[in-house]
């Protein structure tokens, strides 16, 4: 720790460093941020910052509202967009209380906790997500800048330089990419980050975001990660692929399985199986995630596992020649707006509660899900994710494996904003009805 804390000073004075960005997430996911200079920066890192957190969403009440933020000096990096004339550095921060205690409402502290599960049985969780996108001319309305479709080699010279220029930041700033590519809709594209621990993928996704949309700002552009932008299109996802290890062994992997699948990787898909309706709201937690749910666009629908089936909820990649280690699972249905901290609690909290219970795997799904009848999927035993918000927060609401993974604090607030994000929606009258029934009715 003195050593991170001497690395960060010794960059901001040797780079002339102007300013450091504490960065931190409210409970719905968003990107908080106040700005401190290297003379507070030695205070900040040994004391924290006080901030007014009843301004936060879902943190703190007016009668309590200061709270502290502590930079994580390992997050430390140079944001590269501000340039080198005046340079920025910014750090995460864990939010504790003025006693110093960690605040329940913190995302990221939520994820620790659950991660510290994880690491009393012994296990590291790793994440690898997919990270879909849109580009559009601008935030006023969904119009693409492309007619590609997917792997397409575009040629417009500005859709390259974004992907371009969004990978060469994201690696100046430590989060190393794998793929990068145009994906099914016009105008849509994804970027695959290579896979970490979770709480490090947790603030690697936090900062994707940002740096897609500063990118794309630069070049004039607006970049979205709303999960369904376009009617009749493809929605925007993020499968994440996950895994744990024991040590440096791959606790999914065994050999000796006719699926190359460990005990312990059975359960946790088990696991995800059975709790999925539960933690839809926090995977995907916006009435318009619902809009990508749907048959006909392959995102998700319903609720069973498969190899190289990718209608399936869970997919089990096979794994290269010689690369049996990196067996993993891809969990399908998250969408790219959740809140990366929380999204990943809940998975680990199901595939743990699976392994825990000794969940017994289902059969795999072998056909095509879609094609199967409403009969055959009974006779099966597959069921279907939510398909509105409100159906997803009524499951939620009785759900014991996810108030226990977000604590009480934030289990509450997540009921009470989407109560009130389904109330809104559905007294808004659209402008499908005005198109449908005005001149008619």
């Amino acid at each position: 720790m003195e050593r991170q804390l001497d690395y960060v000073l010794r960059t901001v004075e040797e780079r002339g460093v102007r300013f450091v960005r504490l960065w931190f997430a409210d409970v719905l996911g968003k990107l908080k941020s106040f700005a401190i200079t290297p003379a507070e920066l030695e205070v900040a890192l040994e004391e924290g910052m006080t901030f007014d957190g009843s301004a936060i969403e879902g943190y703190s009440r007016v009668q309590e509202a200061d709270m502290l933020a502590r930079p994580d000096a390992s997050t430390f990096e140079i944001v590269p967009w501000r340039g080198e004339d005046a340079p920025v550095a910014r750090m995460f921060c864990d939010i504790c209380t003025l006693s110093g205690e960690p605040f329940d409402g913190d995302p990221r502290y939520v994820l620790k906790r659950n991660l510290d599960r994880a690491r009393e049985k012994g296990f590291t969780f790793y994440a690898g997500p997919e990270m879909e996108f849109f580009y559009f001319r601008s935030s006023d309305e969904p119009i693409p800048l492309d007619k590609g479709g997917y792997f397409d080699l575009t040629q417009l010279d500005m859709v390259s330089e974004l992907r371009k220029q969004t990978i060469v930041t994201l690696e100046a700033m430590g989060i190393p990419v794998e793929y990068s590519f145009h994906e099914n809709a016009p105008s849509q594209h994804e970027i695959d980050l290579r896979y970490t621990d979770a709480l490090t993928m947790a603030d690697n996704v936090m900062t994707f975001r940002l740096v897609v949309k500063e990118v794309a700002q630069d070049l004039g552009v607006y970049a979205s990660f709303m999960p369904k932008p376009i009617s009749g299109a493809f929605g925007s996802g993020m499968h994440t692929h996950l895994s744990l290890f024991e040590g440096d062994v791959n606790a999914f992997h065994d050999p000796g399985d006719e699926f190359g699948l460990s005990k312990v990787g059975k359960c946790f898909i088990a696991g995800l199986l059975r709790h999925a309706r539960e933690i839809t709201p926090i995977t995907n937690q916006w009435v318009n995630s619902y809009k990508r749910l749907v048959v006909g666009y392959e995102a998700p629908v319903y609720i069973c596992w498969a190899r190289n089936n990718r209608s399936a909820l869970v997919r089990v990649p096979v794994p290269k020649k010689g690369k049996e280690s990196s067996t993993r699972v891809e969990f399908r249905s998250p969408d790219p707006a959740c809140n990366p901290y929380l999204a990943f609690s809940v998975m680990l909290a199901a595939g743990l509660k699976g392994i825990e219970e000794g969940y017994e795997l289902p059969p795999e799904a072998t056909n095509n899900i879609y094609e199967m009848t409403p009969e055959e999927r009974v006779a099966e035993g597959i069921g279907a994710l939510p398909q509105s918000l409100k159906e997803a927060i009524d499951v939620m609401e009785s759900s014991e494996l996810v108030a226990e993974a977000l604590g009480e604090h934030v289990f509450d607030y997540v009921i009470r904003n989407k109560r009130e994000e389904w109330e809104d929606y559905k007294t808004y009258v659209t402008p499908y009805e005005i198109e449908k029934y005005l001149g008619v009715l």
